[in-house]
């Protein structure tokens, strides 16, 4: 597991600033603190941080060269299969120098080119340049675990794990990308191929590039399909089910460091530590992070699976003062990112890190499996869709005379439900993945920006990941959709950042692209029976983990950032959201966030969700466009 960048000037006359690459390398420091290395070929320069996790002697060390010198890598992630490939590659008469799995990528590239990214298993983002066609190419995973973010300048083009190592290219300008920000209020984070930064981009994921004279193209190599469906029998299923995920184990349990697993409690994570349990015979040590709002916290489920299956478990509690550390969150993110659950998110992985430097975790069970409360909403509504359309327009209009209700109270379902009957299933689906939706924006926005933003439609972009899925169903399409843009750019950022932010290698069985696929060809009502979630996958863990764990709903990392803005923290807010500062951006109407802060704190309203949003995004502009950023990390006491 590394940090990556690299420099590459149109120009094959202009010579890459070694200083500069190990500026980006500082940036990048926590993705790889076991050692450094650059590269520079005139005109192209590349660097890697290295967290040292396969191969722990100096053999390992990136950037790597071929036998030949004519490709040089500089990779970050893990190649799960790499033995396997390497045995094939050896039986070719190839000749390994490493126990490492960035060598088994250079021999494959060598010989396959592109095609080299069918063979790979793993979650990766790497650059090999090509010294003899003077070409630059990259890729990143299927999924999108590992991040490319990447500047195509007029005169260079520069890319890194993080984009606050592209800042320290001068060359890069710290501009807000006001459409970035549209979408970022909608959802909650910036969608790929867009970046906070105007002119900065993300390599989607199941993407490459190719870079040759200045000119870059993109191509999409991998893609989840639904179709062809399986029709074997529900025993026959199961075995393979366990069969795949058991593989998908035991194949992120390799590493030449000790491993562990992050236990929520929920049905995903309580799955892989039962298998970890399963394929292993030594110890095994699971980390929880919990709450003291009870209604907020899961470690007693925890500590149930750790009981049962007998780990060495350590948990750890969150409180309000974590968010105090709001400004140390904004740096490691480097664009604004309002999943509350980073703050937790963090605390585990610092918690993990101090006893492993490895740990597996259950991330892409929910997509997968159809976990998601919004699935269940999802299929009971297309049921309802068959009703007379007077009928659903009464059950609309008797839905909004609910009271409000807290969030998840069953007024607030309830109206929730109603408010999205009559709706096109696409349109429905992405207003209830919203932020701010469009017509709060509209309330939200100076006229200066509405007028900027004018004709972008973030919904859209949701709305396009459901109609391009080839499921059969709606439901599975949205789960599709989620697969697309809430898995890589939400879930899958929060996990890469706060492990990476304190040099822990996460790995996540469940989106093994084989486990993904398998789970996709499964007809519907596998996943999602009646009112049973992930029908499958618990008839599978039945016998495997205590019955509680297979009965429970999903909870979700849930943070109480609703009451923390009622308290801890709505001092903090107030004069975050309300400062000079905040008002001469001319983003926002200052009176509108006023009244989300007061309804907020007089609990008439429930704006938590707006408000650590705006705040997120107030203090990423203090930190990344106020004043640009150096190398290093701000030092904040008692940061998160």
């Amino acid at each position: 597991m590394c940090g990556i960048a690299g420099k590459c000037f149109h120009d094959p006359a202009r010579a890459v600033d070694a200083g500069l690459l190990m500026r980006m390398g500082t940036a990048l420091a926590h993705r790889g603190p076991d050692d450094a290395g650059t590269v520079c070929d005139g005109a192209v320069g590349l660097l890697a941080r290295r967290l040292a996790i396969q191969d722990l002697s100096p053999a390992g060390h990136q950037p790597m060269a071929s036998p030949d010198g004519r490709l040089w890598i500089t990779f970050n992630g893990e190649i799960y299969n790499f033995l396997l490939l390497r045995d094939e590659l050896e039986r070719q008469g190839i000749r390994f120098r490493s126990r490492s799995d960035t060598e088994v990528i250079l021999a494959l590239y060598a010989r396959h080119g592109p095609a080299c990214l069918a063979h790979l298993r793993g979650m990766f983002a790497f650059a090999i340049w090509d010294r003899q066609e003077r070409t630059l190419f990259a890729a990143r995973d299927r999924l999108g675990k590992k991040p490319f973010f990447y500047y195509q300048g007029p005169d260079a083009f520069v890319f890194a794990s993080e984009s606050k190592a592209l800042l320290q290219d001068p060359e890069v300008p710290a501009v807000p990308d006001p459409v970035a920000l549209h979408h970022y209020l909608t959802y909650g984070y910036v969608p790929a191929p867009w970046s906070a930064f105007r002119g900065v981009r993300k390599l989607p994921p199941a993407h490459y590039l190719l870079l040759r004279n200045g000119r870059l193209t993109l191509e999409r190599y991998w893609t989840l399909r639904y179709c062809p469906q399986r029709q074997a029998a529900e025993p026959q299923l199961i075995d393979e089910l366990l069969e795949r995920l058991t593989e998908a184990v035991r194949l992120r349990l390799i590493a030449d460091v000790p491993v562990g697993a992050l236990l929520s409690g929920g049905l995903d994570s309580s799955t892989i530590v039962a298998l970890v349990r399963r394929v292993t015979s030594g110890p095994v040590r699971t980390f929880s992070i919990g709450f003291d709002r009870p209604d907020y916290d899961e470690t007693r489920y925890a500590r149930l699976v750790a009981q049962h299956l007998g780990t060495e478990h350590h948990e750890a509690v969150v409180k309000p003062d974590a968010a105090s550390g709001l400004q140390q969150l904004v740096w490691h993110y480097g664009e604004p990112f309002a999943d509350s659950s980073a703050l937790p998110s963090l605390a585990l992985c610092e918690m993990a890190r101090g006893f492993v430097t490895v740990a597996l975790n259950g991330d892409g069970g929910d997509e997968g499996f159809l976990g998601y409360e919004r699935y269940l909403a999802t299929h009971l509504l297309g049921r309802l869709d068959r009703l007379p359309a007077p009928a659903r327009r009464l059950a609309g209009a008797a839905g909004r005379w609910l009271p409000a209700g807290a969030p998840k109270s069953l007024p607030y379902r309830l109206r929730w439900l109603a408010g999205a009957l009559g709706l096109d299933p696409r349109r429905r689906y992405a207003t209830w993945m919203t932020c701010f939706a469009n017509e709060a924006k509209a309330a939200l926005y100076t006229p200066a920006l509405a007028a900027e933003l004018r004709g972008t439609d973030s919904l859209a972009l949701l709305e396009a990941a459901v109609a391009a899925s080839d499921a059969p169903t709606d439901l599975e399409r949205v789960a599709h959709a989620d697969v697309a843009l809430y898995l890589p750019d939400d879930l899958l950022v929060k996990m890469d950042i706060a492990s990476m932010a304190h040099s822990l290698e996460v790995r996540s069985p469940f989106l093994d692209h084989h486990v993904m696929e398998f789970a996709a060809s499964l007809p519907a009502r596998m996943k999602l029976r009646g009112r049973t979630q992930k029908y499958l996958l618990r008839r599978a863990m039945r016998g495997l983990l205590p019955a509680p764990i297979l009965r429970r709903p999903k909870m979700g990392f849930a943070v109480p950032i609703d009451h923390w803005l009622r308290h801890e923290l709505r001092e903090m807010a107030y004069d975050l959201l309300l400062d000079g500062r905040a008002r001469q951006r001319g983003y926002f109407q200052p009176e509108v966030v006023r009244r989300y802060l007061e309804e907020h704190a007089a609990g008439c309203g429930y704006h938590h969700s707006r408000l650590w949003s705006l705040l997120v995004l107030e203090q990423w502009h203090r930190v990344f466009i106020d004043a640009r950023p150096g190398p290093a990390a701000p030092s904040v006491p008692g940061g998160a």
